[in-house]
């Protein structure tokens, strides 16, 4: 016992700079991902801030309960789950086509040109691209002159229910799918030319090269990033979404983000039921964080961790 505290100590002092490294994001974590957690004592209280949590009235699940009994709350449960999983077939696909076709061009100075031009997009704040959508798309925007131009009639893309869902999707795709494909081309980087070459050798052309050669090749970041991708279900597009809707379309765009930011500052604040339906939202992250995980294992013999 006596040697294995020692080896331990041992081996800690030999790695010592390693761990000073560690030590920021550590610290960061515990300030402000762990010590918040206190906090969730409030989804079980009619929380008053003067009275502060321990001497709220505990209430126990009827926050949960109003939860899933309130119209209001059930409309952002339900727009939460498609947008999110409308997200994953639509969007989560694209950086990686994105990437492949980036790979896959002439000269080295031309896919540095497109990777600059798709990755840009990121670094603008939705509140931005918001406006960029509304000057595009709306009554009066580009696209409506384009087509009354044509001779067609005006479409209100941004107070067309059946519509801003695919707004939704497309811009997201313009601002992120840049940035998301950096990864998967970061993958592509690392597969081992001879691969190429061995199937080059059997007669094996660009398109079978990236069926054959390349997917497999970056499979295990797909998996890894749809992992965690599924995991972030209920965290739906807040800021995209706060920023990009109107009431004209809010029944279709609601998620809980957006709910429990007007139930807490648009509204009487009720910090009780705000915070149960942010743990709800934790709670079903993570079980689908696990859900996920467990397919991918089972697939694949090896998922995010065991």
């Amino acid at each position: 016992m006596k040697d294995t505290k020692r080896n331990l100590r041992n081996n800690i002092w030999n790695a010592r700079y390693i761990y000073l490294l560690l030590l920021p994001g550590v610290v960061y974590l515990a300030v402000f991902n762990y010590a918040p957690m206190y906090g969730l004592l409030m989804a079980f209280q009619n929380f008053n801030a003067r009275l502060g949590i321990w001497g709220s009235e505990w209430v126990g699940l009827a926050h949960f309960r109003r939860l899933f009994i309130t119209p209001d709350s059930l409309v952002a449960i339900r727009n939460t789950f498609i947008i999110s999983f409308s997200r994953l077939v639509i969007e989560f696909p694209f950086p990686i086509f994105l990437a492949i076709m980036i790979n896959e061009m002439r000269g080295r100075k031309l896919k540095r040109v497109y990777q600059t031009i798709y990755t840009f997009p990121h670094f603008l704040s939705w509140i931005i691209v918001a406006a960029i959508m509304r000057n595009f798309l709306a009554n009066s925007g580009a696209i409506n002159e384009v087509i009354v131009l044509l001779g067609g009639e005006r479409v209100n893309f941004l107070a067309n229910a059946s519509t801003f869902r695919g707004i939704l999707y497309g811009s997201s795709i313009w601002k992120s799918a840049g940035w998301s494909a950096i990864i998967y081309m970061a993958a592509i980087a690392g597969i081992n030319p001879e691969l190429y070459e061995a199937a080059s050798v059997d007669g094996a052309g660009r398109i079978r090269s990236i069926w054959h050669v390349l997917l497999p090749g970056i499979t295990p970041t797909i998996l890894v990033l749809f992992i965690l991708a599924v995991g972030n279900t209920m965290n739906a597009g807040f800021e995209q979404i706060l920023n990009m809707e109107n009431p004209a379309v809010r029944h279709v765009t609601e998620i809980i983000d957006t709910y429990v930011y007007r139930i807490t500052f648009l509204a009487t604040p009720n910090f009780g039921f705000s915070t149960a339906v942010g743990m709800f939202k934790a709670i079903i992250n993570l079980l689908m964080l696990l859900l996920a995980n467990f397919a991918v294992k089972k697939f694949s013999g090896s998922g995010l961790f065991s």
